[in-house]
């Protein structure tokens, strides 16, 4: 049996693929495929459009955080800061609210509240039990007209591996902080959190994420899934534009170097940590970790691997410490200020952390053209924020907001939008619209469209 009969007969026994960029060469098919009418979640030149939710935890520190001016005339204030250099792809929006998060007759629990209505825009049932119950949540609603699309509906993504059963916050489930993503208002899309797993689901085989047989044989055999599917891609070398064999070159490097970080964290795995074992594939520092994700999230995009995700740095409530910047206590706990200087000043570090592997990732998308020549993160839509405002309060009144690219054109970013006591859920609407979703009346608690977004 000669080596090329071997070779596919390993990749028909692993079920290995790999997802390719989208290529200018292939754009006019595309687009005439929809002439007369736009395809959904694409843009008006035939992009694909995406769309992404991530959500960090704890609100933020409200005065370093605001933008200050309105309109273009704005300034991003210390917490916001790394988005500078992408200021013209970035509006924020202040005024946003979830008010099915606030007690009312539900008594304590403001955590699991705020990320289980962050999607959702519905009061979530307070309990502890497997009867939980909540809201088919924004990305769902896209996903169930556009999932058909692309290989997977949606990708759920998590920074924080976390129990998903039992109670977590003052009488509710952990479900409700777990997850941010809905398919149903009883069943939740439980993101992933190891990047080996999201790396074996998008590019490579077996059953999905599930370690298996073919992960053991790839390990055994020392060969990563693009040795054995690189003559694949070059087949279809000659049909590209020099641009596009330049597009190819650059996404098979990045694919190479996303594996060996894995490969390099799985390594450290055997060496003991005193507070927590690191799980296989995760590496050992929170940035790290996070940059990880993201890059997986990137791929997805640029491989039209799916057009929404979500992405859970961390629940809310999450007391984690961040030695990374030496900040020893807990998220949490310090979110409690009570108006102590020194806590106040050690959650900005906090929220400066979060908001600079959002600039890293947004940066990941400009840096990555899409197939009609805009990147691609002209051609998405990026909600960062918090079902929390205050966290030293539990507000969620004048959430902490930014939303990221140009929506292929739909969406008016370089701004700072103040709206009045308005629902998150209109913000929604306007991203469904975009989507090429049918119109909605409403979604959760929604009243309407949000202008001049």
């Amino acid at each position: 049996m000669n080596a090329v009969t071997n070779r596919r007969r390993f990749l028909r026994g692993i079920g290995a693929c790999l997802a390719l960029p989208s290529f200018e060469a292939f754009m006019p098919r595309a687009m005439a495929a929809s002439a007369g009418a736009r395809a959904f979640a694409t843009t008006a030149t035939g992009a694909p459009l995406r769309m992404a939710f991530l959500y960090f935890p704890n609100g933020a520190i409200q005065s370093h955080w605001t933008a200050s001016g309105k309109g273009a005339d704005f300034r991003l204030e210390n917490t916001l800061a790394p988005l500078e250099a992408l200021k013209h792809r970035v509006q924020v929006i202040s005024g946003l609210e979830h008010l099915n998060a606030d007690p009312g007759n539900d008594g304590a629990g403001d955590h699991a509240r705020a990320n289980g209505t962050f999607l959702t825009g519905v009061r979530v049932k307070k309990t502890a039990g497997s009867d939980i119950y909540a809201g088919i949540s924004v990305d769902q609603i896209a996903a169930q007209q556009i999932g058909k699309s692309t290989r997977f509906a949606s990708l759920e993504l998590s920074a924080d591996p976390h129990r998903k059963s039992g109670g977590c916050d003052s009488g509710y489930s952990c479900a409700y902080e777990s997850n941010l993503a809905w398919r149903t208002p009883t069943s939740p899309l439980s993101p992933e959190s190891n990047p080996r797993l999201v790396f074996e689901r998008l590019f490579g085989a077996g059953n999905h994420g599930e370690r298996g047989d073919s992960l053991a044989r790839r390990r055994e055999q020392q060969r990563s899934i693009l040795d054995f599917v690189m003559e694949d891609a070059k087949a279809i070398q000659g049909q590209l534009t020099n641009r596009d064999k330049a597009k190819m070159d650059e996404y098979l490097t990045g694919v190479r170097e996303i594996e060996q970080q894995i490969v390099t964290a799985e390594s450290f795995q055997n060496i003991p940590d005193p507070d927590m074992a690191t799980p296989d594939g995760i590496p050992q520092r929170y940035d790290e970790y996070i940059k990880l994700m993201f890059q997986m999230m990137a791929l997805a995009f640029e491989t039209d691997a799916t057009r929404i995700s979500t992405m859970l740095l961390a629940r809310d409530g999450s007391n984690r410490s961040f030695p990374e910047i030496n900040v020893a206590e807990g998220h949490h706990s310090l979110s409690h200020h009570r108006e102590d200087k020194d806590m106040i000043q050690k959650v900005t570090q906090i929220d400066l952390f979060y908001a600079q592997r959002l600039a890293e990732f947004l940066a990941l998308l400009e840096s990555k053209q899409d197939a009609d020549g805009q990147t691609i993160l002209h051609n998405s839509m990026i909600v960062y924020g918090c079902g929390n405002s205050d966290g030293n309060r539990h507000t969620h009144a004048n959430l902490p907001i930014v939303v990221a690219g140009n929506g292929g054109g739909a969406l008016n970013p370089s701004q700072h939008l103040t709206a009045q006591a308005t629902p998150m859920c209109n913000l929604y609407l306007n991203m469904l619209d975009a989507m090429g979703t049918p119109s909605l009346d409403r979604f959760g608690d929604s009243t309407g469209r949000l202008a001049g977004v």
